[in-house]
């Protein structure tokens, strides 16, 4: 694939569970994708995801030679941020500290972790940077948010940051930075997030709070919680298998035995009220932590933004809108914007619009 004289040539590496999506962006351009699947019979030996990193760079290495995409005409390698230290939003240089706790699992294994690790090593050897932008891991939550309720612990701001705000400066431009607006991403977790100004101060942790999504649970009963836990230790259960129950087992799939939305819909105009309920539900629980968000703005939203997966779902929108909609006009961008706000957010820092942040 030839390159075009003068254009900044950006090379987009996002990790998933079972694939990597590449993108390469001729400055703002999108010029070529490709969604690598990597088999679970492929994954299952690596204890770690971080153990992972050798057969992904091979995965992307080949992928990239197949399209004859030249390597030394890259400007920059950017990759998904992952669960590294908290830091505020922006576009941070992969540094060593930075690969380091990525590969630690700072805050948490998470496929995401792999971007930094893989966008750094691509982009070493080529002498030009490496960047992540707006990671899972930014916290830009205000103080009064921290406190959970039990003194040992602090509640974490971990969310789908990077989809949030591409999508809020899509709707709002540069009145992002002005501005006072609750978005929610509708994936496999759910996170509703309140923004002022263009910091994110408020957040359901994604992981372990808030709504419940395809197949995460989200807040739980407690006392329930830790009875449920107690049993399956018991029954012979391990931490990271309970863990995966949570966060691979949980939300729609645990009630309805399939993650597949399209399927649920298909249910329910076929006369499944179990599946109707389930969705409501669901709509239900978004809705009152989108209330939740306004309340921490004080009612003064400018706009309500769903955006996710899920959000192709006119049903399940719909049923959101109808709790939702008197506190603020509701904006629906389905999908996910990331392979474009990784690009730019590199791109920004590459033409001097921006600063890149050390980690």
């Amino acid at each position: 694939m030839s390159s075009c004289c003068n254009e900044l040539r950006i090379l987009v590496i996002n990790p998933g569970a079972v694939s990597t999506k590449l993108a390469l962006f001729s400055d703002s351009r999108e010029v070529w994708s490709e969604q690598i699947y990597h088999p679970e019979e492929d994954l299952v030996d690596f204890a770690h995801v971080a153990d992972e990193e050798d057969y992904r760079y091979e995965s992307v290495c080949s992928a990239l030679q197949e399209e004859d995409i030249r390597v030394d005409e890259l400007s920059a390698v950017v990759g998904r941020g992952g669960l590294m230290r908290p830091v505020s939003g922006g576009t941070y240089r992969v540094n060593d500290l930075l690969t380091r706790h990525l590969r630690e699992g700072y805050q948490g294994e998470h496929a995401s972790n792999l971007g930094g690790l893989l966008a750094g090593r691509i982009a070493g050897p080529l002498d030009i940077p490496a960047y992540v932008v707006d990671p899972v891991a930014v916290d830009e939550m205000h103080d009064l948010a921290r406190y959970s309720g039990l003194a040992d612990l602090r509640r974490r701001s971990l969310a789908h940051t990077l989809n949030l705000k591409a999508v809020c400066r899509e709707v709002l431009g540069d009145a992002y930075c002005t501005s006072k607006v609750v978005a929610v991403h509708l994936g496999s977790g759910v996170s509703v997030t309140a923004h002022r100004c263009g910091r994110m101060i408020d957040v359901n942790n994604a992981i372990e709070e808030g709504p419940f999504g395809t197949e995460r649970t989200g807040g739980l009963p407690v006392i329930q919680f830790v009875q449920w836990v107690l049993k399956r230790h018991q029954d012979g259960e391990d931490a990271p298998t309970i863990q995966r129950r949570l966060t691979g087992a949980g939300g729609l799939y645990s009630y309805l035995a399939t993650k597949n939305l399209i399927e649920i819909e298909d249910r329910i105009d076929a006369g499944d009220e179990d599946a109707r309920q389930v969705l409501l539900a669901l709509a239900y629980q978004v809705s009152k932590e989108i209330g939740g968000m306004c309340a921490v703005l004080k009612g003064d939203v400018k706009n309500i933004i769903i955006t996710g997966g899920m959000a192709h779902s006119d049903r399940l929108v719909g049923w959101i809108e109808d709790r939702v909609g008197s506190l603020a006009p509701v904006t629906v961008i389905p999908g996910e914007r990331e392979m474009e706000a990784l690009a730019l957010g590199a791109l920004r820092v590459l033409r001097g619009e921006e600063e890149a942040k050390e980690y």
